[in-house]
């Protein structure tokens, strides 16, 4: 019996029926889980303690303990936090909320290389009143060695290193390539 609260008139606890609608979702969560190769398991943020009932669902291919097996596997992803099971419904989901953020911000990196390789100085005095931390002069020499790639058709290697070098000062959580390289040689 689920109960109310004599003051507020709330309910203690979801109704049975939203219990029930929560458990099918884990066990549909459960069902693209053990559908996955290990390759891609791997790239998903799934606790460790989740992966050999993973594995051991994937084995088993007998219709009914197939079935029984992946009812478990859906009973021990219920005992995890909502977050965690949402952080894996959000890697599954190309469309999730981390994969929209990372598309936005790789589009924005790509505008700014446009911008500074067709209006030069003005884009780079604009990025640089926006991103003050900014390193001026290797920014302005790779603007200038793209531009001489393109106009002499080779390899874009500066065209390359300039949107590394933007996207990294759009994404201030991340460190930047040559910023993680020092600090993995100064640690040793």
């Amino acid at each position: 019996m689920r109960g109310r609260d004599p003051e507020t008139g709330e309910f203690y606890s979801p109704s049975r029926s939203q219990q029930r609608e929560d458990a099918l979702e884990v066990r549909e969560l459960a069902a693209q889980l053990s559908a996955l190769s290990p390759a891609q398991l791997a790239k998903l943020p799934v606790p460790d303690h989740l992966l050999p009932h993973i594995a051991e669902t994937r084995r088993i291919t007998s219709h009914i303990a197939h079935k029984r097996q992946l009812q478990y596997l859906a009973k021990q992803m219920r005992r995890e936090d909502d977050e965690v099971l949402e952080a894996i419904r959000d890697a599954l989901d190309s469309d999730g909320e981390a994969a929209r953020r990372e598309t936005a911000q790789m589009h924005q990196a790509e505008h700014w290389r446009e911008r500074l390789l067709a209006d030069g100085d003005v884009a780079l005095a604009e990025l640089l009143a926006q991103f003050p931390d900014a390193d001026r002069q290797r920014l302005r020499q790779l603007v200038r060695n793209a531009g001489e790639e393109r106009a002499r058709n080779k390899p874009p290697r500066a065209f390359r290193e300039l949107y590394r070098e933007v996207k990294a000062l759009l994404s201030p959580d991340e460190e930047a390539p040559d910023e993680s390289g020092e600090a993995a040689d100064n640690e040793e």
